[in-house]
């Protein structure tokens, strides 16, 4: 079953997480990649529905570096996953 990240452009509400795309809106295509790419990454680490917390945290790093730049299914899944070369690690 796949979990869909709730986005909210209100950063105050606890229920939701706050993103934006260079001060606007993702759009539906980045939203696909995003939530393409947290999947694959909750399946890979083996992350339940039950932890909240990790997936979180996972969700807000797929984000930061989407927002980064590395917008590219492949290359957005290579630089948060832990199967990559110590190399490939970006850190924006």
């Amino acid at each position: 079953m796949e979990e869909f990240i709730t986005l909210s452009p209100n950063p105050r509400e606890k229920s939701v997480m706050p993103f934006t795309r260079y001060f606007g809106v993702f759009n539906p295509t980045d939203l696909a990649i995003i939530q393409k790419v947290f999947n694959q990454l909750c399946e890979e680490r083996r992350l339940a529905q039950k932890d909240r917390d990790e997936r979180e945290a996972l969700a807000a790093e797929v984000v930061r570096v989407f927002q980064y730049g590395i917008t590219a299914e492949g290359d957005l899944w290579q630089s948060v996953s832990r199967r990559r070369k110590a190399k490939d690690v970006i850190t924006p």
